[in-house]
């Protein structure tokens, strides 16, 4: 195997395992967000409104890891910082 191929092999391999661990994390934090919304509106549903806003901006901010994780992926599959360097010392 040429390091060409390494490169592209390993790189494939990273951009899955960002996007797999990426996810998890961010889809278990969400479910427990909202089932702790679900118990305050439960028990205070006054205040619906409140706890409703401060729900969509927690979510909002969990998901941006996972965005991060998607970006960080997408890097490594189209715009690789060493896949030149690998390519012009092939003698591409």
């Amino acid at each position: 195997m040429d390091s060409l191929a390494l490169v592209a092999a390993v790189s494939i391999f990273t951009a899955g395992i960002t996007i797999a661990i990426g996810a998890i994390g961010p889809a278990l934090g969400e479910g427990r967000a909202a089932a702790q919304a679900l118990s305050a509106l439960a028990q205070q549903p006054d205040e619906a409104n409140r706890i409703t806003r401060t729900l969509f901006v927690s979510l909002a901010m969990i998901e941006s890891t996972a965005i991060y994780c998607f970006v960080i992926s997408m890097i490594l599959l189209f715009a690789n910082p060493f896949w030149q360097h690998f390519v012009t010392a092939a003698g591409g």
